[in-house]
């Protein structure tokens, strides 16, 4: 359970600072690099853009020590297994550190341990910037799909590890609503919390799993900037986790949801696209909706909690705050059985009389 008192718990505790002229050092001495340093945003670790004299570009990465140490290697061991599997996958490189390991164990006198790790720098224009069309919707779950493909067979320890952002711990964050001070967004965000109980949550188990990215949120997202319909990156693997797939394409789905006269339209097109690589089962796509409302339940709960304890970090927190309320708020009016049908029916099948 997500710990509202615990120190050291990866949401709750402040990463301690880093500063960019250590940085420049750390990078020297254990990948041999010499580079000019600059602070990058993150949400739990500290993250630094290196430009090196060669002219390469680079981003160390130092975790959160309250994380588990498996966690880091988790996901650098997933990035390379990745390049192996798709060469093309537009994702992120892992650099071996001198010792020829993915991750450098760093302890130094005046800081908790964390782990150091470094990651070749994507070029392109962050996705809210860019923008929107439907080929790059589109493009944008097939390559999730290709992802997800990729995965498939890797494993690792740190997979089974709890995660506060696994959509299979939502009920989880029944606790956070008491922060949201407006009654009528906090029943909101429990009734989108009932549906994940209710109907997600007892498919789970059934379905298949297997590692997956978990985040796949706007921010991480780079397009080209001369044909921003091509995907040009996926960045931050820090969510990374063993669960069901469906869960994968419910995070980036929520994010497709657009407030208005069809809400769930631009989800189910992306749904459709990410089943033409990967193809989804049934019993996948009739919990899709609720799993996505319950990815937007997760955003404001965790999200206001965070941003009440930092605020210093508040914008970079509540980057998603506002826009995940309204989408819930427009969720909260579209029926189960009408969601499951029109999913169903983008991927070719048979509505088998849904309620």
């Amino acid at each position: 359970m997500i710990d509202q008192d615990c120190a050291q718990d990866v949401l709750a505790a402040a990463s301690p600072d880093i500063g960019e002229a250590q940085a420049a050092q750390l990078a020297r001495r254990h990948f041999g690099i010499d580079a000019q340093v600059r602070r990058l945003a993150g949400e739990r670790d500290r993250n630094f853009h290196l430009r090196a004299d060669d002219g390469r570009e680079y981003v160390l990465k130092f975790s959160h020590p309250a994380e588990d140490a498996r966690v880091a290697d988790f996901q650098a061991r997933a990035l390379r297994h990745v390049e192996q599997a798709d060469p093309g996958l537009p994702v992120q490189r892992v650099l071996l550190a001198n010792d020829g390991e993915p991750c450098v164990w760093l302890q130094t006198p005046d800081a908790p341990p964390r782990v150091l790790r470094l990651f070749t720098y994507l070029p392109g224009l962050p996705l809210p910037d860019a923008p929107r069309s439907a080929a790059q919707r589109d493009n944008l779950a097939r390559t999730l799909a290709r992802l997800g493909l990729a995965l498939r067979g890797f494993t690792h320890p740190a997979g089974q590890l709890d995660l506060p952002w696994d959509i299979q711990r939502t009920d989880e964050v029944a606790p956070l609503l008491a922060h949201v001070t407006d009654p009528a967004r906090r029943a909101l965000a429990e009734r989108g919390l009932a549906r994940f109980v209710n109907h997600a949550k007892p498919a789970l188990p059934g379905l298949r799993a297997q590692a997956i990215h978990n985040d796949l949120n706007l921010y991480n997202v780079l397009v080209d900037p001369a044909d921003p319909d091509r995907i040009a990156g996926i960045l931050d693997f820090g969510d990374m986790v063993q669960a069901p797939l469906v869960n994968d394409l419910a995070v980036a789905a929520s994010y497709q949801l657009e407030p208005g006269d069809d809400t769930l339209a631009p989800a189910v097109a992306f749904t459709a696209a990410y089943h033409a690589v990967s193809p989804l089962t049934p019993a996948e796509l009739d919990v899709l909706f609720d799993l996505m409302v319950a990815r937007l339940v997760m955003v404001v709960a965790i999200g206001g909690w965070r941003a009440a304890r930092y605020p210093e970090n508040s914008a970079y927190i509540l980057r998603n705050n506002a826009v995940s309320w309204a989408r819930l708020q427009a969720c909260d009016g579209i029926a189960r059985g009408a969601a499951r049908q029109r999913l169903r029916a983008a991927c070719g099948f048979e509505s088998c009389g849904l309620q």
